[in-house]
């Protein structure tokens, strides 16, 4: 009988792949809140350091998004390097709790339009910590899962 192999996708292309998930899902999660009116900030910032037209409407949406996918393959390479085997999902909600710090405030003055922190109202606050609590928690418990899965099948694999 065939030995079925069930990772025959290396572990850094599943955090690749798990990082561009989270930020394009993440993103477009963003414009529904924003959309909803939950938060004034708008995941479209992120097309804000760039002049020109087709920032609106579907194709700065669609722009935004993959953009968000590619950034997020960083941040999920970043847990993947540090915190893999990090086994609860404790680890992501601080990790998204220090991003969305880093990201309110110390990378908000690269964004022309956005103001610090403090001077949003604390729907869009709140709104925007709890959306970066699930995306470190779907990036953490993911990476984490797939390492925990990929080291007891490894394991499974040396027994027999």
């Amino acid at each position: 009988m065939e030995e079925k192999n069930y990772y025959s996708i290396p572990l850094i292309t599943m955090a690749v792949i798990t990082g561009f998930v989270a930020g394009v899902a993440g993103s477009l999660m963003g414009y529904l809140v924003h959309y909803l009116n939950f938060t004034e900030i708008s995941p479209g910032i992120i097309l804000a350091p760039w002049s020109g037209g087709g920032k609106g409407g579907w194709a700065g949406i669609l722009l935004a998004a993959l953009l968000y996918g590619l950034v997020s393959i960083v941040t999920a390479l970043l847990y993947y390097g540090t915190l893999k085997k990090r086994k609860s999902f404790w680890w992501g909600i601080a990790y998204g709790v220090v991003l969305f710090l880093i990201v309110f405030l110390v990378l908000f003055p690269l964004f022309p339009g956005t103001k610090s922190l403090l001077k949003y109202d604390i729907n869009s606050i709140l709104t925007g910590l709890s959306a970066f609590i699930l995306y470190g928690v779907f990036i953490g418990y993911s990476i984490s899962y797939e390492y925990e899965e990929f080291q007891y099948l490894k394991q499974l694999k040396l027994k027999q």
